[in-house]
């Protein structure tokens, strides 16, 4: 059970605040009956809740696929810049959104962003050992040695120990698939400036069984599925 001002506004994506105002003003009725106390009780699995006599559906949690563009920031919010956040928030406006890590501002491809917390730390948690692959295009050709030195784990300059990656040749002479299981600052840059490597561009492809969704154009999103979510496990 929950308090009727916080169900109104998971619903309609609004703050409490303006839940508030619409429970007041005798907008949001309960069973068919008109309600104006924002403290009472509901359980939206069986109660029907309505604004202004439209029934509304409840989604404790939203989970949302996004194609991150270049230049946008894996961010909730910033005074200055545009953000992942504000990309979502025309079709989720909903409080407390966040994207699931963090993504450096010209890396583009997979990104969840949702308002579950929990499921967020465990996604980026290293010891869910969650797989995230990268498409990581270089500024010259990989040799056997250097994949034979990023799979065995590498200890970059400051001491900070990195776990060994996949590292799958594709292709094209200069892409390789890359594949972590931790999400350390810059972790794919620096492993591979270890082998004196630089990257040109960085594309995240999937977490876990979870595939980027060819048909999101970059800027492009979708609200997850319970398939899709059961995928970021496997």
């Amino acid at each position: 059970m929950e308090r009727l001002d916080k169900i109104v506004a998971s619903m309609t994506g609004g703050s409490r605040k303006d839940a508030r105002g619409m429970v007041l003003r005798g907008r949001v009725s309960v069973n068919g009956k008109v309600s104006g106390n924002i403290a009472q009780k509901v359980d939206p699995k069986t109660d029907d809740i309505s604004v202004d006599g439209q029934s509304l559906t409840y989604k404790k949690y939203v989970y949302i696929m996004i194609n991150k563009p270049k230049g946008i920031l894996s961010a909730s919010n910033d005074k200055s810049r545009e953000t992942v956040v504000d990309l979502v928030k025309p079709d989720f406006p909903r409080d407390g959104l966040f994207p699931v890590g963090r993504l450096d501002k010209d890396t583009t491809g997979l990104l969840i962003i949702t308002d579950d917390g929990d499921f967020g730390h465990k996604v980026i948690s290293p010891k869910s050992l969650i797989e995230k692959e990268y498409l990581v295009t270089l500024d010259k050709p990989i040799t056997a040695e250097d994949i034979k030195v990023l799979e065995a784990g590498v200890t970059l300059a400051d001491g900070t120990v990195c776990r060994p990656a996949k590292v799958r040749q594709t292709e094209r002479e200069k892409v390789v698939s890359m594949t972590i299981t931790e999400g350390k600052y810059h972790e794919i840059k620096r492993m591979l400036g270890v082998v004196g490597i630089g990257v040109n561009e960085l594309e995240r492809i999937r977490i876990g069984s979870l595939c980027k969704d060819d048909k999101l154009d970059v800027g492009q999103y979708r609200e997850l599925t319970e398939e899709d979510l059961s995928l970021v496990w496997k």
